[in-house]
């Protein structure tokens, strides 16, 4: 028999094996220096089994405990038990939650009263030390919406601070006067879809941006001059997704890149073809695929705003925002 290409196989069943590793390395420094990330790799890791739609390859009553444990009195989640409170943990918490059907377990409030504690002036800070960036103002949103409480938000105040990031090139960068940057266009694309802010948008000019983003290789860079490297797959498409003009890439070397980016032997997607893979990048390589429309597995459709599959997002009533889009933009 002939070895599987993984230029143009993806090698499902050693993704699995690989995420379902991840939790055993106890051995290993790298596990322990990564410990803060432990909340944001347990999404990493469950959304990329939910779009290869083999969700039963982790405990989820285990998944579950753990995250309620890594809740803290200020209502927030660490990215550990026993680490501080961050949004970007409280995001990923949230969205573990939902995804394994346990939202119901945890106090609404306490995590709303947490979240709108950090906005001062409209901006939103990642913590109680204050870090300001465009990021936390779609994270508060986003958590927000999936607890139904994001009226109690300073959303024009949000909008205000996103549009104050839009630069000459139609990108956004991480606060007023920042380089435009694709992961920070993307959460201000998902912080005004959500919003139903999106006309504040200059479609045209950020859609041909993000396009730019593609190189010879298939891959994508964040910003020009910079290497490819597979997360940008789904940062660029999903606001590419988001403006209705995924099809201005090439989707099919895209997906070239990306699976020559996975591990053939142990399994997981790497940055780029060559380096050693890790769950962060098998995630957005997964949800890259899948907003590529790649036809060699049937995976799961992805939620360009929500990164869960979309399923998910519109059985928890979250996939209203496609209904917000610009009547323009659905010719």
């Amino acid at each position: 028999m002939e070895p599987t290409d993984p230029r143009s196989t993806l090698l499902a069943d050693k993704h699995v094996e690989f995420i379902k590793r991840l939790d055993k390395k106890h051995d290993e420094l790298e596990y322990w220096m990564t410990e803060h990330l432990r909340v944001s790799g347990i999404y990493w890791g469950l959304v990329a089994l939910f779009l290869l739609d083999k969700p039963a390859a982790l405990d989820h009553q285990q998944i579950v405990t753990y995250i309620l444990g890594c809740q803290n009195s200020d209502g927030g989640f660490g990215g550990h038990t026993n680490h501080d409170s961050h949004l970007l943990y409280t995001m990923s918490a949230v969205q573990v939650l939902l995804m394994l059907g346990a939202l119901d377990q945890i106090d609404t409030k306490r995590v709303t009263d947490y979240v709108v504690g950090l906005q001062r002036d409209g901006m939103v800070s990642g913590d109680e030390w204050g870090e300001q960036d465009t990021r936390f103002a779609f994270i508060a949103v986003a958590i927000l919406s999936q607890l139904g409480t994001l009226e109690q938000l300073d959303t024009q105040g949000i909008v205000d601070y996103v549009r104050s990031a839009m630069n000459y090139d139609g990108g956004f960068g991480s606060g007023p006067g920042g380089e435009s940057h694709a992961a920070q266009v993307y959460t201000c694309l998902a912080c005004l879809a959500i919003l139903g802010q999106l006309h504040v948008v200059d479609r045209e000019r950020l859609s041909g941006w993000l396009a730019e983003r593609q190189l010879k290789c298939g891959g994508l860079n964040g910003r020009p001059q910079k290497l490819e490297d597979v997360c940008y797959s789904w940062w660029v498409l999903s606001s590419l997704e988001i403006l209705g003009r995924v099809h201005w890439v090439d989707r099919q070397k895209l997906c070239g890149f990306i699976l020559s980016a996975q591990d053939e032997e142990r399994g997981g997607i790497a940055d780029r073809p060559g380096d050693v893979p890790d769950v962060y990048h098998t995630c957005f390589g997964m949800a890259g695929l899948s907003l590529a429309g790649f036809k060699g597995y049937a995976l799961k459709p992805v939620d360009p705003v929500y990164c869960m599959p979309k399923d998910i997002v519109e059985r928890a009533g979250l996939g209203s925002w496609t209904d917000k889009v610009p009547e323009s933009w659905r010719e």
